[in-house]
């Protein structure tokens, strides 16, 4: 995986502006919610979703063998934008404790409401999962 970044460009913070991927499995994983493996929302407080959500987005790749490193697109919709400022701090550490320093391309999008109550932020992601040498 190769970051694509204009040398002349700012760095981003938290993201990446493009990702470059020689080949391998393309997983596609659909928008996580913060719930747990029932589908059951045990908070309705934005932090403890996002970490759900994104432990979520990490079972499914597994499931293909993939790792967080393998992620090179994700996608976050969010229903609460004032929440989510106030908790970045919070969402880093969570991010830097799951994902460690891989920072995909990534967008935020912010939508007045998400079909599952009481989600409060709802992530999706594409992964690609090298192969074998």
């Amino acid at each position: 995986m190769h970051v694509l970044q204009p040398p002349e460009w700012a760095q981003p913070i938290g993201y990446s502006n493009g990702i470059m991927v020689p080949g391998g499995q393309i997983v596609f994983v659909a928008g996580q919610v913060g719930w747990n493996e029932q589908q059951v929302f045990e908070s309705e407080d934005l932090v403890p979703q996002f970490e759900q959500a994104l432990r979520n987005i990490l079972a499914v790749l597994s499931q293909g063998g993939g790792r967080p490193e393998h992620i090179c697109r994700m996608t976050a919709y969010c229903c609460d934008k004032p929440s989510y400022l106030e908790a970045r701090p919070h969402l880093g550490k969570i991010w830097r404790q799951l994902m460690e320093t891989h920072f995909p391309a990534m967008s935020m999008v912010f939508v007045s409401d998400l079909l599952d109550h009481p989600a409060k932020i709802e992530l999706e992601a594409t992964a690609v999962i090298p192969r074998a040498p």
